[in-house]
């Protein structure tokens, strides 16, 4: 618990049970405000206080171990008022980073820390770790993708006792069929789909929308399998421009306003290819911003099309969705279950319970061990899933299917 000198901080903390932080990290999405939301509420009625720790993991990382510092940026106390505000909007009010704390870059080291911490790639683990302790905090619960989780896995194997809850809206973070975010991605996907159409109509085009999905191409499969598109290339499989040329050329002449539609994960490769980057800067998790697979494909359609339209060159719309499909508020799935989540995590902490992620699981909440999203990876499965000949999913045995049919880890 805080001591005394820390009271001015930590307002009333005597009276409480304990103290239970909460981050976001990573890329934001839809549904991060209501499971903070969730948390809060239920934890300050059941005798907890919560913290907000600011920027993911960059604001638990900074935080001065004064109590004469202004650490406003770093975190804040949470209260019922603070999360009803904010608890019916998208993105998230704690605010995100790709900070991870174990592999600190010289350069992103806080100045108060460089004399200590001044190798080429520092790991500041301790001075997380004595920040909890600093701040008081019984329980952590970040909220993220695979790249935050894992370094929640990390503390957790230091002692911490993190409760997780998964968020991404690719979808991809193994033990569990649903990520916060994920649901409004493809609702707003299949929006900006039919309203494009319009246009790829009127000009009797070929239309490539870029969309998410470093490795996992779930973004690209629900919505195509909804009906938002034609075809739809995906990272789990490498594709030969030319069947998809041919594909679409042929959903065109078929369609009688003249236009087809392709969905393109933006990890999508071409047979015997690479990954498509949009620069050589990475982040701190290794990873290289993704971008500009859309316009390959899009080149290469408009070559190869008078191939297969009795020599007719075929213009396209190309169109990368992007932030679009994560900005904006959450849609009724993405309302409802970082509300059952938060819960869930309370639940486990008032059992004592920590090391866990909440899930969803065969259309039923539950929880599985933390260790889950560091242990494997959670892709489509090509054989069960995707029609490799046809580009675009397989739409049979459905029964006894999950809820989000393909979700499930492989």
């Amino acid at each position: 618990m805080v001591t005394n000198k820390k009271q001015s901080n930590m307002a009333n903390i005597k009276s409480k049970k304990g103290i239970i932080a909460i981050l976001t990290g990573g890329g934001d999405v839809p549904g991060l405000n209501p499971a903070i939301r969730a948390v809060t509420i239920r934890a300050n009625r059941e005798g907890y206080q919560v913290i907000g720790l600011r920027r993911g993991w960059a604001g638990i990382t900074e935080l001065i171990r004064d109590n004469k510092a202004d650490n406003s940026d770093c975190y804040q106390i949470l209260t019922d008022d603070i999360v009803n505000k904010a608890g019916r909007t998208g993105g998230t009010f704690l605010h995100t980073s790709r900070t991870r704390p174990s592999h600190m870059s010289k350069s992103s080291v806080p100045d108060h820390l460089k004399d200590t911490y001044n190798a080429e790639m520092n790991d500041l683990t301790p001075e997380i770790i004595k920040n909890l302790e600093w701040l008081g905090v019984d329980y952590l619960i970040p909220i993220g993708g695979d790249d935050t989780l894992s370094y929640g896995v990390h503390l957790y194997r230091k002692g911490v006792k993190v409760i997780a809850i998964p968020k991404t809206m690719d979808n991809d973070v193994p033990g569990t069929d649903y990520c916060i975010g994920f649901s409004t991605c493809v609702t707003r996907t299949i929006q900006m789909t039919n309203s494009l159409r319009t246009s790829a109509g009127s000009h009797e085009r070929l239309m490539v929308l870029e969309v998410f999905g470093r490795y996992a191409g779930f973004t690209a499969m629900l919505p195509t399998m909804a009906g938002a598109a034609n075809r739809c290339v995906i990272p789990e499989y490498e594709f030969e421009i030319e069947r998809l040329a041919e594909l679409l050329v042929e959903d065109r002449n078929h369609n009688p306003s003249k236009y087809s539609i392709v969905l393109v994960s933006e990890g999508a490769m071409f047979k015997g290819g690479e990954m498509i980057f949009s620069g050589s800067e990475r982040d701190a998790y290794g990873h290289a911003k993704l971008g500009g697979i859309g316009e390959l494909v899009s080149e290469r359609l408009k070559d190869l099309s008078a191939t297969y339209n009795h020599g007719k060159t075929i213009n396209i719309i190309n169109q990368k969705l992007g932030y679009m499909v994560r900005g904006g508020d959450p849609d009724a799935i993405d309302s409802i279950v970082p509300m059952a989540y938060g819960n869930l995590a309370l639940d486990l902490i008032l059992k004592g319970v920590h090391g866990r992620i909440v899930v969803l699981k065969n259309g039923r909440y539950d929880n599985v061990p933390i260790d889950v999203v560091t242990a494997s990876k959670k892709i489509v499965k090509v054989s069960e899933h995707y029609n490799t000949d046809r580009l675009r999913p397989i739409y049979s045995s459905f029964e006894m299917k999950p809820f989000l049919l393909m979700a499930s880890d492989n």
